[in-house]
């Protein structure tokens, strides 16, 4: 019962940011997921801790990682009207899975590999080179957590959802990501 109250204080004030500032409350809840998530995966392969991918996930998550998302659930629901329940969300859903994944995909992980300080070559080369077995995981993985995000989530915590996915996936990704780059090392 004493841990409830900052409990809910915390949740609160949480919901306040999110109302008065979504797309910073968004971008930071993401830059923090995205630090855990790649710290996370160093941890449990048991590696001591690179900055350079923490930074790196960190700083897509502030720039990127929760401002997309916020416009394009926004989008969504303009393009897409609740008109029929099922129909609408089956349109969102093939959306978001055949548009939105594949091209955020492909951003994230360029972005991700130039904010490691990859060059544009280097950068290009890892993204071929994930970029097909990420996508089919996304697809694998995701796509439920997509339905319930969709289907059952308030739009404005969306974003949220999804990050609270996002640490999995990012702890995900990084692994990806190191076993390639150890590949060609």
């Amino acid at each position: 019962m004493a841990l409830s109250k900052p409990i809910m204080n915390l949740v609160a004030s949480y919901l306040q940011n999110l109302y008065m500032n979504p797309i910073k409350t968004k971008a930071v809840t993401c830059c923090i997921v995205g630090t855990a998530g790649s710290i996370a995966s160093q941890v449990v392969a048991g590696e001591s801790l690179r900055l350079d991918p923490v930074l790196a996930f960190g700083a897509y998550g502030l720039l990127f990682g929760g401002t997309i998302p916020h416009y394009f659930y926004e989008f969504v629901e303009r393009v897409f009207p609740e008109d029929v329940v099922a129909y609408s969300l089956a349109k969102k859903l093939l959306f978001e899975r055949l548009i939105y994944a594949p091209l955020m995909q492909a951003f994230s992980l360029y972005t991700l590999a130039r904010f490691e300080g990859k060059n544009h070559k280097a950068a290009l080369k890892q993204l071929c080179a994930l970029y097909m077995p990420v996508l089919e995981a996304n697809w694998k993985w995701l796509t439920l957590f997509q339905i319930i995000n969709l289907a059952f989530i308030p739009p404005i915590l969306r974003v949220l959802f999804m990050n609270l996915v996002g640490f999995g996936w990012a702890m995900f990704l990084a692994t990806k990501r190191r076993q390639q780059s150890q590949k060609k090392n």
